[in-house]
């Protein structure tokens, strides 16, 4: 089946949009419930009145894919906008007709693991390249990070996105113009974006606001060496009468295991996993205390070196509680899904020793009465 993306101009297709949000966002991941317009099965917002809305339909004009760009050139970013992406810093350096917001970015069921996102950014980077953008902000969830990455967004604040409307979500940032940063990092926007050369615009206060650190570390835009050593002490630091995950590994089995991996900051009250999500990555507790929760019951308690999340990946299925950070000084390990599932195929040696951790983990838990 072939498609066409296309901005949205008539009422059908706002419909169509705010119809394809409703499904994946308020059925299929249980978010704004409150905000939605249930009888008609529409998920429209504020912002939709003055934001560019883009779809992906088939042949058949069925609308399988969307996203909202909001242009500080067509209207002023709104509180929440404001709050959300902590973007007063950046206003005072950038001007607002510089600096897009993306949101709302999906795809249905049908489409998932086809190109049809990377062609959504594609058009996105279109409208990039005309206006001259120099700011891309938006956000994911923890186990898309290494998609966005890979695209060439990256972390910068030090607070991440906690509401029970959105979920808990990671806010990003893109320089536009900085192409050296996506030949480096290999982003297939590459290709899509406009190399200026010697007219190339950079905001001057980048560097300095990137210095003041982010609540994520990810792997994949570090020192290799350096991260692996932070994880690896922080984990040996903890209680040496215990399985830890890496037991029985070589340096290059860990190096392996924590590729594409990221180190989260969370804060007392976010919510880490929503119980019926899809994701599958594991997470390991580097410090501070999480609870897991079914409804408000909290029937378990984690600590540091505990590891969280491998029922949905050895299962195969949803997540069956919540995940809620219980203490102000948690740090958590998000495992790369697609990583361990290489490594269950190329390497049985390190699968053999992550799942007998895993497991020895798993009975730890059982004998202490935890979840």
């Amino acid at each position: 089946m072939s498609l066409t993306i296309s901005p949205v101009e008539t009422p059908a297709q706002r419909d169509a949009v705010f119809a394809l949000r409703y499904e994946v966002y308020v059925e299929e991941m249980g978010r704004y419930r409150t905000i939605a317009d249930h009888e008609k099965g529409h998920l429209a917002e504020p912002e939709d009145e003055y934001s560019r809305l883009f779809f992906a339909a088939g042949d058949d004009g069925e609308v399988v894919g969307t996203m909202r760009v909001t242009w500080g050139g067509d209207a002023p970013f709104n509180q929440r906008m404001i709050d959300q992406y902590d973007l007063e810093q950046f206003l005072e350096n950038v001007p607002a007709d510089q600096i897009i917001v993306g949101e709302r970015f999906m795809v249905a069921p049908s489409q998932r693991g086809t190109d049809l996102i990377f062609r959504l950014f594609q058009t996105y980077m279109h409208l990039v390249n005309e206006r001259r953008i120099q700011l891309i902000f938006g956000d994911c969830e923890p186990h898309l990070l290494n998609l966005y990455l890979g695209l060439g967004f990256r972390t910068y604040t030090r607070k991440n996105v906690n509401s029970k409307e959105t979920g808990y979500l990671i806010p990003l940032l893109m320089v536009a113009e900085d192409l050296g940063y996506f030949h480096d990092i290999g982003s297939p926007l590459a290709s899509v974006l406009t190399d200026f050369g010697q007219d190339c615009r950079t905001p001057e206060c980048l560097e300095q606001l990137l210095r003041r650190g982010s609540a994520v570390t990810s792997e994949r835009l570090s020192e290799k060496e350096r991260y692996s050593q932070d994880v690896l002490t922080a984990l040996n630091e903890l209680s040496a009468n215990r399985p830890l995950l890496f037991d029985g590994m070589s340096d290059a089995q860990a190096d392996f295991c924590l590729a594409k991996s990221n180190v989260i900051e969370c804060r007392e009250g976010d919510h880490l996993i929503k119980r019926g999500n899809t994701a599958q990555n594991m997470y390991i507790a580097l410090s501070g205390t999480l609870e897991a929760r079914d409804g408000n019951e909290v029937v378990g308690v984690i600590g540091a070196g505990d590891v969280f999340g491998e029922m949905a990946f050895l299962l195969d299925s949803p997540r069956t509680m919540d995940v809620y950070a219980a203490t102000d000084d948690v740090r958590v390990l998000s495992l790369s899904e697609s990583i361990v599932r290489e490594i269950m195929k190329s390497d049985s040696e390190c699968a053999a020793a992550l799942l007998l951790n895993v497991s020895k983990m798993l009975c730890l838990k059982l004998l202490n009465r935890r979840f």
